[in-house]
C-alpha cells in the first residue's frame, strides 16, 4: 500500500489515476500514525511553498522514520521542493531536509516567461533507480516558478533560461519536478521504476 499525502497543496485525482494504471493500490493517511502501514509515500503538490507548513510536527516526524526504515519517498513537483532544506518562496517553512540546498525562483534569464509551463527535455546526469528505461532528451511536463538547486542528488536536469534538477535520487528518496502524471509514457515509466523499489 502505498500513502498519497493531502495537505491541500493541488488536485490529486490526476496522480491516483496515473499509480491506478500501473495497479497501484493507494490510501490516504488521515494521521501521521497511518504512515505506520504504508510501504511507500508519494508527496505531490502544486502552488505555493507555505502550503508544506501543513507537513510540520508529527507529520515529517513519520515521514522521516519511513524514510529511516528504508522505505521508499517520492516527492512530486511541490512535493520534490519540500525534500530540501527550505525555499526562498517561503523562508520561514523549514523543508524536510532530506536533501541539502535551497529551492529558489527561476529567472527565464530575461527572456523566457516564468511560470515555465509546458513541455521540456530531461538531461540525464547519472543512473539511478528513478530513471531507468528514460533516454536522456526525454520530453516531460512541467508548471512552476521555483526550483531545486542542480546538486550531487540530481539525476536529471532541465533548462529553463538555467539549469534546475528536474529529478533527484538519494538512496530511496527521489523527487521530480515535472508532473509524471501528465508526462505520459515517461512519466509512467518513471512511476512504475518508483513502485518497483516498493
Amino acid at each position: 500500500m502505498i500513502a498519497l499525502i493531502d495537505y491541500k497543496a493541488g488536485n490529486l485525482t490526476s496522480v491516483r489515476k496515473a499509480f491506478a494504471t500501473l495497479g497501484a493500490e493507494l490510501y490516504d493517511p488521515a494521521f501521521p500514525r497511518d504512515l505506520e502501514r504504508a510501504e511507500a509515500i508519494v508527496v505531490p503538490g502544486v502552488g505555493h511553498f507555505a502550503a508544506t507548513s501543513a507537513l510540520d510536527g508529527g507529520w515529517t516526524q513519520a515521514i522521516r522514520a519511513h524514510v529511516a526504515a528504508g522505505r521508499p519517498l517520492l516527492g512530486i513537483c511541490l512535493g520534490l521542493q519540500w525534500l530540501f532544506e527550505g525555499s526562498e518562496e517561503a523562508p520561514e517553512c523549514p523543508g524536510l531536509g532530506l536533501l541539502r540546498g535551497r529551492c529558489y525562483r527561476l529567472h527565464g534569464n530575461g527572456s523566457l516567461k516564468v511560470p515555465h509551463v509546458g513541455w521540456n527535455s530531461l538531461s540525464l546526469a547519472r543512473e539511478t533507480p528513478i530513471v531507468k528505461g528514460v533516454a536522456s532528451g526525454s520530453q516531460v511536463y512541467f508548471t512552476h516558478s521555483f526550483v531545486a538547486p542542480v546538486t550531487d542528488d540530481t539525476t536529471a536536469v532541465t533548462e529553463h533560461g538555467e539549469p534546475f534538477a528536474a529529478v533527484v535520487e538519494r538512496d530511496r528518496v527521489a523527487g521530480v519536478q515535472f508532473h509524471p502524471e501528465k508526462s505520459g509514457d515517461v512519466g509512467l515509466q518513471i512511476l512504475r521504476n518508483f513502485l518497483d523499489a516498493v
